[in-house]
């Protein structure tokens, strides 16, 4: 990181607003320049929406900007993109990978999507059948991904397929970027237990991804979905750092103190203790953030992102509970295509059925359990008789 300090980036942002009145300008315009001036997510490299900043300098541009209400790339809608998208570009991409994708997608221009899981490769993602095959300066690719979030909105995806079946599992996929609409993507709605349509199934027919749109080596794919897996944990689990009291909790808290009449000593019992939880969960998350000023993601975004699905669930079941009857409503939301997930803006019963997918997204509880134990704590891994075979010899 470079020498740049809280001063130098307060007054670049008073710059911004000097020559790019927010009040008078398109907002797409002005994050543009807000884009090219470095004030994007200041730790990136400058050129690239950064000024090799401190990550944690960060706070001082959001401050400035929600002092005057400036606009912002509405995050929730672009998420993917921004928090696995791009710091897989940044690690792995080339120069103009990074010219050009980067930019557009911090603007919200290009939505993202991430084609990774399949029917038969979820928990087992590094079993995944959809094959790349090479052709010139292409590659061909054939399959079907699946709980493709935003996929109906997206430019672009980040894909992950399979270009070796010869050797193990692992060491033969390969990752690309591709466009959502080139020939042969076809993409089809997901039904979810709350009734909308949130997520999507992608189908890959004979769909040519050029070779300049493939990150990292041939055969290395692997190792760079690893490191989009652990950003997206941490997004999911440890994104901006929020006050004592939001999310669920917040949402329990207050139905708690609106509904004096169904109070209990058994609920409140359980409400202290998941608000305990939940502001223990709060902190390992600002921890989590200030890891990441020093270094990349390590495994410690799975174990948060592990006790959020579980109190989620638990917190949602608590607040229909309260709510009694009241708790038994239920919008419809029958095949709505939401841009992004409004999980506050809805009602209990929603909430509820909305957070059992919280221990699927993501990676699964049980697969992070996993992640903890030996990546954390250290404990045996399980024994393996798939790591070594071909993945083309293992049963299916």
């Amino acid at each position: 990181m470079g020498s740049v300090g809280a001063a130098e980036v307060r007054g670049r942002v008073r710059a911004l607003l000097a020559e790019w009145d927010p009040g008078r300008t398109e907002p797409g315009e002005f994050l543009r320049a807000r884009f090219d001036a470095g004030l994007a997510w200041v730790h990136f490299p400058v050129g690239l929406g950064g000024l090799d900043a401190p990550r944690a300098l960060q706070a001082v541009v959001t401050e400035e900007l929600e002092a005057v209400a400036a606009p912002d790339n509405d995050p929730r809608r672009i998420g993917i993109g921004l928090g696995m998208a791009a710091p897989t570009i940044l690690a792995h991409g080339t120069a103009e990978q990074k010219a050009r994708f980067l930019r557009p997608l911090w603007t919200g221009e290009e939505v993202w999507c991430q084609l990774f899981s399949e029917p038969g490769a979820g928990s087992d993602l590094a079993g995944l059948r959809t094959r790349a095959v090479r052709d010139g300066d292409d590659w061909v690719v054939d399959g079907q991904k699946v709980w493709t979030s935003s996929a109906h909105n997206a430019r672009w995806a980040i894909l992950i397929a399979r270009t070796d079946p010869d050797v193990p599992k692992h060491r033969g996929i390969t990752y690309f970027v591709c466009d959502m609409t080139d020939p042969g993507v076809e993409v089809r709605p997901l039904r979810q237990i709350t009734g909308e349509a949130e997520f999507n199934e992608v189908f890959l027919t004979g769909v040519r991804i050029p070779d300049t749109h493939r990150l990292g080596a041939v055969g290395d794919g692997w190792r760079v979905a690893q490191g989009t897996l652990m950003n997206e944990r941490v997004a999911i689990g440890g994104g901006a750092s929020v006050p004592r009291e939001s999310g669920m909790i917040g949402t329990v808290a207050a139905t708690w103190r609106d509904r004096p009449e169904v109070r209990t000593p058994e609920l409140h019992d359980r409400l202290l203790r998941l608000w305990v939880e939940s502001e223990v969960a709060r902190l390992t998350a600002e921890r989590v953030r200030q890891q990441l000023t020093a270094g990349t993601p390590g495994p410690e975004g799975s174990g948060l992102k592990l006790s959020l699905a579980r109190l989620n669930q638990q917190l949602s079941g608590l607040e229909v509970e309260m709510l009694g009857e009241q708790g038994l409503r239920y919008g419809d939301w029958t095949m709505v295509r939401p841009e992004s997930v409004d999980f506050y803006g809805r009602d209990a019963g929603y909430r509820y059925l909305r957070a059992k997918g919280n221990s699927i997204e993501g990676g699964t509880s049980e697969i992070l359990r996993n992640i903890v134990a030996e990546r954390v704590l250290g404990l045996p891994a399980e024994a393996r008789n798939d790591k070594d075979a071909a993945w083309k010899d293992l049963p299916r």
